[in-house]
């Protein structure tokens, strides 16, 4: 196995690059903020992102934790990977990842300069000062499993090579928990309205007689009672109403929603 370096100052914009950087060099394994990640899925870890603080974020994202850093090692030495994609804000970072991971020390380095504008990098700073966000190469569904709960939004992008076809990529934009900015809470009461107004709005809905919300680390459930117009198909109408909830709920929050559970109370003669 062969390890590739890429490394910048935390913020610059290495994982909205790794993609890119990791096609141009040939390596089929990214290894990003504790990440191990190959084809688009994530094979093993837990983000750095996903820490309370930013001294956890750091030691999560050189594997100190034994527990992480063995499910990291199984999974590498499994696939065998040709060769690695490795970042780090130094030198330095990614050898110690490569250590704790018994891999070899880097064969290259890539620095962020070599593949941003110095704009670019501006710009990708200050969006981390301003807003908080951080990109994970890898697609929003295989992301969301590892952040339950937090704001992921894709970001889809073709990448291209010289005389090949043009490859589609999705990479995911998230909120570190540690951002300076804060939490970022959605209220139970906001995601009640939203669930309200789109299940009374289904064809056969005669009410909305209750909606409880329950916020878990894993995501959100909704309870919802309703009250069906007699003579309308009541399976069908209800799973309707779920299915409608639930697209709601995902595309206007983007929270992970584990499930929705209508309960049909009464029927309404009109």
């Amino acid at each position: 196995m062969e390890v590739v370096a890429f490394v910048g100052p935390a913020g610059s914009g290495k994982s909205h690059r790794a993609s890119l950087v990791a096609y141009q060099y040939g390596c089929d394994m990214i290894i990003d903020d504790g990440l191990v990640i190959r084809d688009g899925k994530i094979l093993a870890g837990k983000s750095a992102k996903g820490e309370e603080t930013k001294l956890a974020a750091v030691k999560r994202a050189i594997f100190l934790d034994p527990e992480h850093r063995e499910e990291a090692k199984a999974v590498i030495w499994r696939i065998r990977p040709q060769r690695i994609l490795i970042l780090g804000t130094s030198v330095e970072m990614v050898e110690r990842i490569t250590d704790a991971l018994d891999l070899p020390r880097p064969e290259q380095v890539v620095t962020i300069e070599e593949v941003a504008t110095p704009a670019q990098i501006r710009l990708a700073r200050r969006k981390r000062r301003q807003e908080g966000k951080h990109v994970i190469p890898a697609p929003t569904m295989e992301v969301k499993r590892t952040f339950p709960g937090y704001m992921v939004d894709p970001l889809r992008y073709l990448l291209r090579r010289q005389d090949q076809e043009p490859v589609p990529v999705e990479k995911s934009v998230v909120r570190p928990t540690y951002s300076a900015l804060g939490r970022f809470y959605i209220a139970d009461t906001v995601l009640a309205q939203i669930a309200t107004h789109v299940a009374a709005a289904v064809p056969g809905i005669a009410q909305v007689l209750r909606v409880v919300v329950e916020s878990r680390p894993e995501g959100v459930t909704v309870d919802l009672d309703v009250a069906l117009r007699y003579g309308v198909p009541m399976w069908e109408t209800m799973e309707t109403v779920q299915v409608q909830v639930r697209d709601a709920l995902e595309q206007m929050t983007a929270l992970t929603v584990v499930a929705i559970n209508v309960h049909g109370r009464r029927l309404v003669v009109e």
